[in-house]
C-alpha cells in the first residue's frame, strides 16, 4: 500500500538581511565589495531567473522585508496570501520597490484584492509579527539559510529551481502527475 503525503503548500517568512535599515543599502555596502562584483552577481541572478522564466529587474538596493512578510501572513489568512506574495515579489525583484514603506505594501494590498484600511491596521498593530518570529525560529532550527528553500519532508532544495527538480521532489513524497 503506498502512502500519501499532504502536499499543501505554505509560503514562510526567512530573516533575509533583517537589520537591513527601513531606508535600504546598497549591494555593495551589503555584500562589503565593489559595483563589478555586484554587477556579476545582478547578472548571474538575472540569466537564472531568465532561465526559470522568472522576471527580473537591475537592482542596486536591498530593502527590509519584514513588514511585507507580516502583511503577507495576513493576507493568507484573508485567502490572498499567494496573490500577495507574487506581487511583493515583483515589486521587489521587477520594479526595485522598497517593500519597508507603508504605502508601497498598502498598494500591492489593494492590489490584490485586500481591504487597505484593515492592512493599515495589520501593519500599524502589528498583528503578525510574533508568527514572523515563529517563521524565522523555525528555519534556525531547520538549518535554512536561504531563500528560496523548498522543503518536504527531510529533503530541501535550495535557490530558484525548474519546475523538473521540483516535480522528482514531490514525487519523491508520493505525488503523481495530474
Amino acid at each position: 500500500m503506498q502512502e500519501k503525503y499532504d502536499l499543501d503548500v505554505r509560503w514562510r517568512a526567512f530573516p533575509l538581511h533583517p537589520d537591513t535599515p527601513e531606508e535600504g543599502q546598497l549591494l555593495e555596502d551589503l555584500f562589503r565589495t565593489d559595483s563589478h562584483q555586484i554587477s556579476k552577481m545582478v547578472e548571474k541572478l538575472r540569466l537564472t531567473a531568465e532561465e526559470l522564466d522568472l522576471p527580473f529587474g537591475p537592482r542596486t538596493r536591498t530593502y527590509n522585508s519584514r513588514l511585507a512578510q507580516e502583511l503577507g501572513l495576513w493576507a493568507e489568512d484573508q485567502g490572498q496570501g499567494h496573490s500577495f506574495h507574487i506581487a511583493a515579489f515583483r515589486a521587489y525583484f521587477v520594479s526595485g520597490l522598497n517593500l519597508a514603506e507603508q504605502r508601497v505594501l498598502l498598494d500591492l494590498a489593494k492590489q490584490t484584492g485586500l481591504e487597505e484600511s484593515a492592512a493599515e491596521t495589520v501593519l500599524r498593530e502589528r498583528t503578525c509579527a510574533a508568527r514572523v518570529d515563529r517563521d524565522w525560529e523555525d528555519s534556525r532550527l531547520m538549518g535554512i539559510t536561504a531563500v528560496p528553500t523548498f522543503v518536504m519532508g527531510q529533503h530541501k532544495l535550495v535557490g530558484a529551481q525548474s519546475f523538473e527538480n521540483l516535480s522528482r521532489l514531490v514525487e519523491h513524497y508520493g505525488a503523481v502527475p495530474r
